[in-house]
């Protein structure tokens, strides 16, 4: 069984000794990790004087903007720091962990975006250039297994080798959907901020891929990408999904009890 998990940088801060000690409790079961850690990457960035920049896609999806300088912070901060403060906790734990970024065995290959559309402060679209930010196209999942079946967890920063051997920032979130699709893991989890999907003050428990591609259109920010991710990696080769809170104590409980929003056929 193989099984996918990835966690925002703010469920990380504010949640990181638990969700090691969790990591290190499936450790040589299957398990890989995929981490964010955005704010950290600002944090970074304000203090070498680098103003970040988000921007929103038309279809309301948010991201980072990464230019040259903004491009050296996030591969310093995400590959180094968060990704082996990590690794480092998950043994500590008395798990077996392994840090490596997209970038390593290429495991994440990607295109660079030549431009991108985004929506300016007046509410138009607005082509810029697009910057070191990447599509990804293939995971070396080989690599991936033969971590696993040395007993190790793989705890992956999203960055990916380009195309012409550059390196590129990559949307965590489609890191875990890729990865999860070249694997056929039987669960894809996104640990969010909050218990599962909410609607009208409540989590949606349940959802089709096909409702899970619907209702991505109109929830908030962050909330949106993960759910088209969830809904197009079950459609694909994934058997389910869960987006569930990675605040709680007992996050192995949450995970194998499916709580949350669960997406499955």
């Amino acid at each position: 069984m193989v099984v996918v998990v990835k966690a925002g940088g703010r469920v990380l801060q504010k949640n990181m000794e638990t969700i090691a000690k969790s990591l290190a409790g499936m450790s040589g079961e299957g398990l890989v990790f995929v981490h964010g850690g955005g704010d950290v990457v600002t944090e970074y960035s304000k203090k070498l004087g680098i103003t970040p920049m988000i921007v929103t896609s038309p279809s309301g999806i948010r991201s980072r903007y990464t230019d040259e300088r903004e491009l050296e912070v996030y591969v310093m901060t995400m590959a180094g720091k968060i990704n082996k403060e990590i690794v480092s906790a998950v043994q500590r734990f008395g798990g077996k962990a392994v840090g490596l970024s997209g970038v390593d065995g290429a495991l994440l290959l990607a295109e660079r975006k030549k431009r991108i559309i985004i929506v300016d402060e007046r509410g138009r679209n607005r082509v810029i250039p697009g910057g070191y930010t990447g599509s990804i196209r293939s995971v070396n999942s080989a690599l991936l297994t033969t971590i696993l079946e040395g007993g190790f967890t793989p705890i992956v920063a999203p960055l990916a080798l380009g195309t012409e051997g550059e390196i590129l920032n990559v949307d965590g979130d489609q890191a875990a959907s890729w990865i999860a699709r070249s694997l056929s893991a039987e669960l894809l989890v996104f640990l969010s901020d909050v218990e599962g999907v909410m609607v009208g003050g409540r989590v949606v428990e349940r959802l089709s891929p096909s409702e899970a591609l619907e209702l991505s259109k109109t929830v908030g920010p962050g909330m949106n990408r993960k759910l088209a991710l969830a809904g197009e990696s079950v459609m694909a080769t994934v058997g389910k999904a869960l987006i569930t809170s990675g605040l709680g104590e007992d996050l192995l409980s949450r995970i194998r009890a499916s709580q949350g929003t669960v997406i499955q056929p």
